[in-house]
This record gives structure tokens, sequence and C-alpha cells, in this order.
């Protein structure tokens, strides 16, 4: 890799055109991304990705009146002090937060590198140009601003919206809840029975362990290899494995922790105590997320909630 003092005037040029044309098909990859579920901002990031085609005319204009027709290929991997990007917006659906992270950063870098390039610049149309580009850069901004005012009307803005809340269920929510659901209510049988068979708590505790951490790897990889998501729309599957089984150990572990109390009797009702708030978040998250009426939830939720525990108290008892 090369240091960016290092470079001449002409390979700065040049590589500044190869950056705005980086620029320019990330936000064609960011368009095509969106174009499906957001319409209206694919248009605003088509918006976007006509301004860096400019820019990069503009470039090649001047480049091959100093320095003729050939323009040697310098990427950003070339030179040293660039910011690797992750290519998230090759990630099918794409989100609308992570694209306007995204090429926020993708501006601020783009007009360091302009303020730098300038100041260094000992030729005086370059100079300009690079000044020009500055200031541009500095108006993408409002320039973003002023295209989602033209393409997001008030009710575009709000259907997107939530759409953007419906593949955060879809891919986030859902897979949550059901390790949640599953941790929470499969691993009362195996606690409770062993509580109540052993009546000593660090035997409650390492049973609820073991189930609640079995249980989690056994719901992640279920779910990471349910689908790939490409055609239902449900996100990366790995994601969506990762989010489960964590929230199916956690479900599990919470009624677990009380058995580190070694009063059993105390450390039997607060699990109790524990198990009925967990069963209220799940009731909370499906009204929440999933429509669904506080009192038809709670009734689910509960229903099965009592059916395992009293199993796993007849099984401890018996």
């Amino acid at each position: 890799m090369k240091s960016f003092e290092a470079l001449t005037e002409k390979e700065v040029l040049a590589l500044a055109i190869s950056l705005e044309e980086e620029d320019e098909r990330v936000y064609a990859d960011f368009a095509e991304g969106l174009r499906e579920t957001f319409p209206a901002s694919a248009a605003v990031c088509d918006g976007m990705r006509q301004e860096e085609s400019g820019h990069r005319r503009r470039l090649i204009e001047l480049y091959k009146e100093k320095f003729g027709e050939h323009i040697p290929l310098i990427r950003r991997q070339d030179v040293r002090g660039f910011v690797q990007r992750k290519p998230v917006w090759l990630v099918r659906p794409l989100g609308l937060e992570t694209v306007r992270r995204h090429a926020s950063a993708i501006e601020l870098e783009t007009r360091g590198f302009y303020e730098k390039a300038a100041r260094r610049s000992q030729d005086a149309s370059v100079r300009q140009l690079l000044d020009d580009l500055v200031n541009e850069e500095r108006h993408h901004e409002e320039r973003a601003d002023a295209l989602e005012k033209e393409k997001l009307t008030a009710g575009v803005k709000a259907e997107e919206d939530e759409a953007n809340r419906r593949l955060f269920v879809l891919q986030i929510v859902q897979p949550g809840l059901a390790g949640l659901m599953d941790g929470s209510v499969s691993t009362l049988a195996p606690v409770f029975a062993a509580a109540l068979a052993t009546r000593d708590s660090w035997d409650a505790f390492v049973v609820g362990l073991a189930a609640s951490i079995g249980a989690g790897i056994s719901m992640g990889f279920a779910e990471a290899l349910s689908d790939d998501g490409s055609l239902t729309g449900r996100g990366h599957p790995w994601i969506r494995g990762v989010v489960c089984g964590a929230m199916t150990a956690l479900g599990g572990v919470g009624h677990t922790l009380p058995f580190l109390i070694r009063d059993f009797r105390y450390a039997m009702a607060l699990a109790i105590a524990v198990v009925l708030v967990e069963l209220g978040v799940i009731t909370w998250i499906r009204h929440r997320y999933m429509d669904t009426p506080i009192p038809s939830a709670a009734l689910q939720v509960g229903l099965g909630g009592a059916l395992v525990f009293i199993t796993g108290i007849l099984i401890g008892s018996s």
C-alpha cells in the first residue's frame, strides 16, 4: 500500500476517479436493494448515484486534459488511510437505517479525501475542481434531503416506515419471540421437576442451566437451517439463528438463576415469580409486535406455561 502523501497529482486524480466510480456503484446497489420494498428511497439513491456520476465525468475530463487518455487503476485498497467497507449493500433485503448510516459514512470519507487532496495540490485547475467537489460533498446531505422531500411524501414515508417495521418483526422479533417462548416454557418441566425431586437448589440450577443452553443451541441451529431468507425475506439465516438461540437460552436461564440461592424455599418462590414475569413479557411482546390482543396472548402463553409447569410439578413430586 502507498501512503497518500507519496501520490503524485496524476495519481490523486486517478484515485478520485476510482472513488467516485465505486461510490456510484454502491449507490446503484443501494437503489437495487431498496427498490422492491422501499421504492421511494431507491429513487433517492438513484439521484445520489447520478450526482456521483457527474463528479466522475468532471474528474475524467480534467485528467484527460492534464495527463492524457490512460487512467491508471488506483483503488482505495492501494492507499493507506481508507476505511475498509463491509459489502452490506449486497444484503437482501436491505434495511433503510443501514443504507442511511453507510451513505453518511461514504459522504464524510469522500469529503475528507477531497479536502486533503485540495490542500496539497499545486495545479490551480486541479485544486479548483477538488475544492468545488469538497463543497458539493458538503451539500450532498442537503441534496439527499431535497430528494427525500421530492420522492418521499408523507404517505410514502409512512408506508416505507411500516414496511421497515414489518421487516424488523420478520427478521428479529419473530425468531427472538419463538426462542424466548421455547426457552421460558419448555425448560419449566425439567427445572421444577429436578427441584421438587431433589429438594436441592444446586441440582435444580445445574439441570436448568444444561436445559437452557442445550435448548438455545438446538433452537439456534434449527432456525438458521430452516431457510436462507432469499425467498421469505426473513433475513440472514445465521443472524436469525443467533437471535433465536440467545433468546431461548435467556428464557430458560431466567427462572434457573434463582436456584443459586441455597435456601430451597426462597429459591423456589423466586423462580415461580420470575416465571410469571417471563410470561408477562412474552404476552406484551406478542401484543406489541404481533398485534395479538392482550387477553388472547395472555391465555395462549399462560395456558402453555401452566401445562408445562404442572407437568414438571407432577413428575418431580412422583
